[in-house]
């Protein structure tokens, strides 16, 4: 094994101009905005018009988060086996057709199964996007380039819920979910003409039993890992919280507009690209570790922030909004570092670190899904202490895992 290791290390890489790694991450990475924040102002719609109940409601998004988690574990070892490319010409072709029969659905559970089928297809584009990082760039570099696609990513999120309210106040929540699929497809024809494939150290073994299962251990097991994928799931986790909950929140609670509520979810864009833009500069002046542990500072303040104003009854659209805007800021720091640092230590196995970190981050979000099925009230409070609850978690990662072990050192020869 060690033999074909160093073989596979001294593999020559494939050079790609750098606008088109910030592009394609872009792309990739913001078809999670795209298919979660563009159809969020049409969810209390969809739910009279489907005449479907407030867990089935929350199945949309949750079966979608589930099977994008479950989903990464098949995509990542077959990543490494096939290449990135022909990974994601397959995937997005299935997520455009399922994104289609989401758009047709004609009932709640028709509509459940076809997001969960765009979960499990988008887990190609999200697993090939960060292990593409890891091919062409070493990890601190690697976080930098991140951080432009993902403030890329920034504008598209900020652009979608906007979309999403205008289709929705126009079209309904069908045209909403139309728009997914004309925008997956456009991000398929975009690789197949611009990408190249970056995988050039193919492991043939990578899809059998045993070596898969000893490199996920050695994954697993390593200290650096540990704490990146802590960290991007805990705040992810509040993300997660505030997209899942705050269409009814915003709009049911607080009697805002579909449009508005677009305007309000993609102020909340701005924040968080703001936050990449202040990422790549901390990570110059403080490397990595140095970033989080500032960025943890912004994220408290929003979650605590939320949580206090919502306990003393401060029930307005500002005392959501600016806590909100604070924990996005920090959310724009953590995740450029987090995806990056995860899989660092992993060159030679960057697909499977990609697919292992994505699906806890995804478990992470299915759990808080369920529990806001459970918790959402006509008040503000179950989505604020939520948020806070996984603000105090991030900002724990952030100064004691990530500042012990967040340095990244190679560990392919462990793993597999």
């Amino acid at each position: 094994m060690s033999s074909s290791v160093d073989a596979a290390a001294a593999a020559p890489t494939v050079a790609v101009a750098p606008h088109v790694v910030a592009l394609s991450l872009a792309l990739l990475l913001g078809l999670q905005p795209v298919v979660t924040d563009l159809y969020l102002p049409a969810l209390p719609q969809l739910a009279r018009d489907l005449r479907a109940p407030m867990g089935a409601t929350q199945l949309t998004m949750s079966a979608l988060i589930l099977a994008f988690g479950v989903a990464q574990l098949v995509w990542g070892p077959v990543a490494d086996r096939w290449g990135r490319r022909p990974v994601l010409l397959g995937s997005l072709a299935l997520f455009t057709l399922a994104s289609v029969g989401a758009a047709l659905a004609g009932s709640i559970e028709v509509l459940v199964g076809w997001r969960a089928a765009q979960g499990a297809t988008m887990a190609a584009a999200v697993v090939c996007a960060r292990a593409m990082v890891r091919d062409l760039y070493e990890p601190h570099q690697g976080a930098h380039v991140m951080s432009k696609g993902l403030s890329g990513l920034g504008l598209i999120a900020l652009s979608s819920p906007v979309l999403g309210g205008v289709l929705a106040a126009f079209g309904g929540w069908r045209a909403a979910l139309g728009a997914v699929a004309l925008i997956v497809a456009a991000t398929l024809l975009f690789v197949w003409r611009a990408l190249p494939e970056t995988h050039r150290r193919r492991d043939p073994h990578a899809t059998r039993p045993g070596p898969l299962w000893r490199t996920s251990r050695g994954v697993l097991r390593h200290p650096t890992f540990v704490a990146w994928t802590a960290l991007t799931s805990c705040t992810y986790g509040g993300l997660y919280t505030i997209l899942a909950s705050s269409s009814f929140v915003y709009i049911e609670v607080l009697g805002l507009s579909p449009a508005l509520y677009g305007v309000a979810l993609g102020s909340g864009s701005i924040a968080y690209l703001a936050g990449t833009v202040v990422c790549r500069r901390w990570l110059r002046r403080h490397g990595l570790t140095g970033a989080v542990r500032r960025g943890g500072a912004f994220t408290l303040a929003g979650g605590l922030g939320m949580a206090a104003l919502a306990f003393a009854g401060v029930g307005s659209v500002w005392a959501m909004l600016v806590p909100h805007w604070l924990f996005l800021f920090g959310h724009g720091i953590h995740q450029p570092c987090g995806q990056s640092g995860a899989i660092g230590p992993f060159p030679q196995a960057a697909g499977v670190a990609a697919a292992l970190a994505g699906f806890v981050l995804a478990a992470t979000a299915f759990a808080a899904g369920l529990w806001l099925g459970v918790a959402l009230d006509d008040t503000v409070r179950p989505m604020a202490y939520t948020v806070g609850f996984w603000a105090l978690a991030t900002a724990a990662v952030a100064w004691t895992l990530v500042q012990r072990h967040g340095a990244p050192h190679p560990a392919v020869q462990r793993a597999a």
